[in-house]
């Protein structure tokens, strides 16, 4: 009864995205009040129908109701109650569904916080951002119903697969989906913006807060989907370059470039046209994403789904939704007219350079990940990994990290190079400090080390030179005070661009530094990795609450001094007969000590792979702090007052 409840109101929901996606629009164009306002209830009605679905779907896998076929499919009795409820969304089905439901949450939260947006764009944004739900409730309903049962309804289920029952597993798609689905609100401004025909700098300040929180939690679904990499694939790297992996990181640099852009129109008029285009393909890239994990046009150990019904229409949608913004682009662009002039040498021209490279960069990484699906067409085997991602894709973030510090102290308009890099001459002389004094430490090896040192030291001590340079002149004690008056965007940009830095270093510092050893080790005996010892003492069988575990005793020493015990677990999972990895890994701030054990060997000898990463924990240090920098923008007064005061400066749309 409580699935036949969720897909009732899965229905009723649909009905009330076409109401909302219809009246106020309309409404808008003939400047009918009433109709404009039914858009806020109906995006509330919408959302807790959805909800209300999503809640009765996870009831039926908390009670492991194995009437309903996906619960059969994706849970067993046995598992732990986090992956019960993690399973809700481990699937095709549930995902989309939790899909819908964000997209319907981030609808819903406009209706309710946009009071200070003009009537007839709150209506139209409320408008389109419903189109998008009525395409994908249909999506669901049509060819992703999760709440089909079965007849005969068997004993238990077929068990979640066993990759998926990790805590990192259970945030990761959530976050994930916070961020794909949330640039759905700056494609929804960017299109609400282009039938009104009209962009300028209070649209720009509406929109950034939506940009920067998707953002925020893209970048934070990607950080945790890459922690969980690293600790439970067992190959001790922490990015792979999969189709799926690529498909969550260009919109991230989308939105980063969109991030950017919005500042020039909200500050001085300009890049309209190349804003709202950047708005379009963040979520169109998005699109791709959803297509990419859910067709199976691309292998990938990330996919949910190889059915090519499903695929066509997400394309369908994809080529709507991106084509039909394109198509208004087109028709619109020339009404977006710059107002601001600005000279070769200004923050302006370094935040253009800075969209550019973002933007490129994403195309590259675009161009790869469908370059193997173009060989196919062609009749050709083409494989394209790392090799080709890293030399393709690292000289533009070179380029931008090398241009960051000096384009974000440069003054709006027009300003003076030389009086810029004259106050980052400190910061560029401790970069190529840290840099040549690694070099020494390291001589005779790769030069990525002490490049990526450089361009970590320079990012970090470049955003602090900035911070300090916004304080002006005179005693420190007032300077500090100061610094205490400093808008929260202006320590939510120094925590983002230092967190960039950190994330640079931890991953040149990894990739130039990591030591890999393969070996056959006897239980009692040790064994030699750079400056460690490693004792296997022992190996024991193990059970599990739902699997059985091998679990190996190492011992880790360093001139004869215990640095710890390490325990590496091979778990298989009988309902699917899936074994997984579980790595050991003593966490340390300057280095990683990683050990696997796998599969036994002759005269009672075990396989083992041991990794000594540096830097490791940088890399999501770096990411985490990139990402508190997004808060801490967000929660600038500015996001929450601007808008409102500028709201009345905008011709032909009333004052509320």
């Amino acid at each position: 009864m409580i699935a036949e409840l969720g897909h009732f109101a899965l229905i009723l929901a649909l009905g009330v995205a076409v109401v909302q996606m219809i009246v106020p629009l309309i409404g808008a164009h003939y400047d009918w009040r009433g109709w404009m306002e039914l858009a806020v209830p109906a995006a509330t009605i919408q959302f807790l129908l959805i909800l209300a679905s999503f809640l009765a779907l996870t009831y039926a896998f908390v009670t492991s109701d194995f009437s309903v076929r996906l619960v059969t499919l994706n849970s067993h009795s046995a598992k732990p109650m986090l992956y019960k409820v993690s399973g809700v969304w481990g699937n095709h089905e549930g995902s989309v569904l939790l899909w819908v439901l964000i997209l319907s949450l981030f609808g819903a939260t406009a209706a309710w916080f946009g009071g200070n947006l003009p009537q007839r764009l709150k209506a139209r944004v409320l408008a389109v951002q419903s189109s998008i739900a009525v395409a994908f409730l249909g999506f669901v309903l049509f060819t992703s119903n999760p709440f089909l049962r079965i007849e005969q309804p068997p004993f238990d289920g077929r068990d979640l697969n066993p990759l998926l029952q990790d805590p990192g597993l259970a945030l990761h798609p959530p976050f994930l989906y916070l961020g794909y689905v949330g640039l759905s609100m700056a494609f929804s401004f960017a299109v609400a913006a282009l039938i009104e025909g009209r962009v300028d700098a209070a649209w720009a300040r509406w929109v950034r807060p939506w940009t920067l929180a998707a953002w925020v939690f893209l970048t934070i679904g990607i950080a945790v989907g890459s922690w969980w990499a690293y600790y439970e694939l067992g190959w001790g790297g922490f990015w792979f370059w999969d189709p799926v992996e690529n498909a969550s990181f260009m919109p991230w640099l989308f939105a980063a470039a969109l991030l950017h852009s919005a500042i020039v129109v909200e500050k001085r008029e300009s890049l309209k046209s190349w804003t709202i285009l950047l708005a379009i393909l963040a979520f169109g890239f998005s699109l791709i994403g959803t297509f990419i994990v859910r067709s199976g046009v691309l292998t990938s150990v990330h996919a949910f789904a190889s059915d090519p019904k499903r695929g066509v229409f997400i394309l369908m949608i994809l080529a709507v939704f991106t084509g039909g913004a394109l198509t208004l682009f087109a028709a619109r662009a020339s009404t977006m007219e710059a107002r601001g002039v600005f000279g070769f040498v200004s923050r302006e021209s370094a935040l253009i350079v800075n969209n550019i490279l973002l933007a490129v960069s994403s195309f590259v990484v675009f161009v790869g990940t469908i370059w193997p699906l173009i060989g196919e067409i062609l009749d050709r085997k083409i494989s394209v990994g790392a090799p080709f991602f890293e030399a393709a894709f690292t000289p533009f973030m070179v380029a931008l990290a090398l241009i960051l510090p000096v384009g974000a102290m440069l003054p709006w308009k027009r300003a003076k190079l030389g009086r810029v890099t004259k106050q980052l001459v400190p910061a560029f002389v401790l970069a190529l400090a840290v840099g040549a004094l690694v070099w020494a430490m390291q001589t005779g090896k790769t030069a990525l080390g002490p490049i990526g040192m450089f361009l970590g030291t320079w990012l970090i001590a470049g955003s602090l030179v900035d911070i300090a340079s916004r304080t002006g002149r005179g005693a420190v004690s007032t300077r500090l005070s100061r610094l205490t008056r400093l808008p929260r965007s202006d320590w939510g940009k120094l925590a983002a661009h230092a967190g960039f830095g950190i994330t640079v270093m931890g991953i040149s510092g990894l990739m130039a530094w990591s030591v890999e050893d393969i070996r056959v080790a006897e239980i009692g005996k040790s064994f030699p990795v750079s400056d460690y010892e490693i004792t296997l003492v022992d190996v024991t069988q193990e059970q599990g609450p739902n699997y059985l575990s091998t679990k190996a005793e190492m011992l880790v020493t360093e001139n004869g001094r215990e640095i710890t015990t390490l325990y590496p677990e091979k778990r298989v999972y009988p309902v699917q007969a899936i074994p997984t990895t579980e790595a050991a890994i003593s966490n340390g701030f300057w280095r990683d000590i990683y050990l696997v054990i796998g599969d036994p060997q002759e005269g009672g000898a075990w396989a083992v792979r041991t990794f000594i990463k540096p830097f490791t924990n940088w890399i999501w240090m770096g990411t985490m702090m990139m990402a508190l920098g997004g808060v801490l923008s967000l929660t600038d007064r500015r996001f929450r007052v601007a808008a409102g005061a500028t709201k009345s400066r905008i011709p032909g749309v009333p004052a509320e």
